[in-house]
Formats: structure tokens, sequence, C-alpha cells
């Protein structure tokens, strides 16, 4: 049996979470719109989560969810997962646009992430995910980071597409480099098995394509104060030589389309960890 990797503590126990459950109707938030305030212990290869505190807490963060809608066998658990919001010294943060014939979310811009190993800290495994993915090996000593939120996730996100095949919570993870934009660029060898292009953002696009989240009102910025376009490096078909992509500001904020498409756009979850990106450097 596989291990259970999200754990609540119900009545001051802690219980696993079949894959057929919502994290947040369980902790009782599911009744209202998020982000809620939860209370989380960051154990190796473990996530255990509450509405209120206790001991071992390591974090409060805010939760929002996007979890399955339909009935589903119960003989699964919630995957764990991690992704890595990188920050330059110039404040952009780096998202990667996943390939075409990745099976999860195909075609999407997102913040380099994956699986947590079973044993492994949820740091290493952000870390690990973003050398798998971009190539980019962080100097010790040469960065900072802070847990920024969890996202609870379904895929496909909408049940017009089809039953969810896939549960997890992702943790969000602020790894602030003390490199510029440019020394982590010249560093970053795209895997091609999973990333087909990498582009920057600065905070002003960033709050842009945030506000565009599906429910919520548009920019505040008219588009004429936006940049017509983003400047992206793509991989070519051979995987191996880039080529520079202008990437259209339409393009970046799309919205989740009512079909099943790979249409390319930012996934919503990376817009909610955008919005928690630009509340830490407001403050």
């Amino acid at each position: 049996m596989a291990a259970t990797r999200v754990l609540l503590l119900l009545s001051g126990r802690p219980e696993s979470v079949s894959f057929a459950q919502s994290v947040c109707g369980l902790l009782g938030a599911g009744s209202e719109l998020g982000p809620w305030p939860t209370y989380c212990s960051l154990k190796r290869g473990q996530l255990v989560l509450s509405d209120r505190p206790f001991p071992g807490a390591s974090a409060r963060l805010p939760l929002q969810p996007k979890a399955p809608g339909a009935q589903l066998p119960a003989d699964r658990g919630v995957d764990l997962g991690v992704a890595v919001i990188l920050q330059s010294s110039d404040q952009t943060v780096l998202l990667t646009r996943r390939t075409r014939t990745l099976r999860i979310s195909p075609n999407l811009w997102v913040p380099p992430g994956g699986h947590v190993e079973l044993h492994e800290e949820l740091l290493d495994g952000g870390l690990r995910e973003l050398w798998e993915e971009t190539g980019l090996q962080l100097p010790q000593g040469q960065f900072s980071w802070v847990p920024l939120g969890l996202w609870e996730s379904a895929y496909p996100p909408r049940l017009s597409w089809g039953f969810p095949k896939y549960h997890h919570v992702v943790l969000y993870l602020l790894v602030i480099s003390q490199e510029s934009q440019q020394q982590l660029q010249a560093r970053i060898q795209p895997n091609p098995s999973e990333v087909s292009a990498c582009m920057w953002l600065g905070p002003d696009v960033a709050a842009a394509v945030a506000a565009t989240e599906d429910g919520t009102e548009m920019p505040r910025l008219p588009p004429q104060d936006l940049p017509p376009s983003v400047l992206a490096m793509e991989l070519e078909e051979d995987g191996r030589a880039r080529r520079p992509l202008v990437l259209p500001m339409s393009t970046l904020l799309q919205t989740t389309p009512t079909t099943a498409e790979d249409k390319e756009r930012v996934s919503t979850g990376t817009k909610f960890a955008l919005r928690l990106w630009l509340q830490h450097l407001g403050r």
C-alpha cells in the first residue's frame, strides 16, 4: 500500500485523506471562498494540516481549493507535490511551459515542481525538481526560502473534461536567489521531456496574469498599460537548441477553457502562487 502523504488533524488525531475527499471540505472550509489560513507541519515526505494550532506546526499558510467534484474510488490517497517560485535578485520569477506530450497539464505555464519522494525534505524535493526540469542548481548559502501557500488540485480541472484522475496538495515554496535573472538564465538547460520553454515575469505582468483567474475581476491595469508581449526562451524541436519566443500577452491572460484542450495558458494554481508572491514582495 502506498505511503500516506497528506494527513489531517481531526479531533486531535492524524487521519489520512482518500482520493475522493476534499481536503478543504474536511477542514470545514469548503463553504466559503478561499484561501483559508491552515496550520501545517512540513515533515519529511509528508504534510500534516489542521484548521487550528497544534504541537509541531511549523507554518500557517493560505490553502486554496481546486478539488475533485465527483465521487471516485476511495482506495487511493491524496498525493503531495511541491513547486518552486524562483525569484531572482532583480525581482523576477521563473515559469516553465510543460511539453505538449505530457499526460497532465500539457502546454501550461507553471513553476518547476513535481512529486515529493518518500522521506524527502520538502525543500530538497523542490530543489531537485528545479534541477531536473531546468538544470539549475543553486549554490548553498546563496539563496533563502519561505513557504508561500497550499493548493488543492485535481486534474482534469473540470468535470466536463472527465472524472479527475489526479488529486494533489501542492506546497508552493518561494526560493529567493542572490543571482540576477541574467545569471540564472545563462545556466538554464531545460529538460525537453518536461519543459518546452522558460520565461521570467516581473511584478507588473505577474499582477495582471494573477488577476485573470477564473471567477475574479479582470486586471485593473488597462491593456495599454501592459507590454503587448513577453520575451521567453523556447527549445527547438531537437530539444537542444534554443531560440527567442515572443509570447503575446493575450496568451498569458487566458483562463481555463470549458472543454479539454491543451490551450497554452498559465495554470490557475500558478496564478494563486503569483498572488502570494506579490503579497510577499509587498511586505
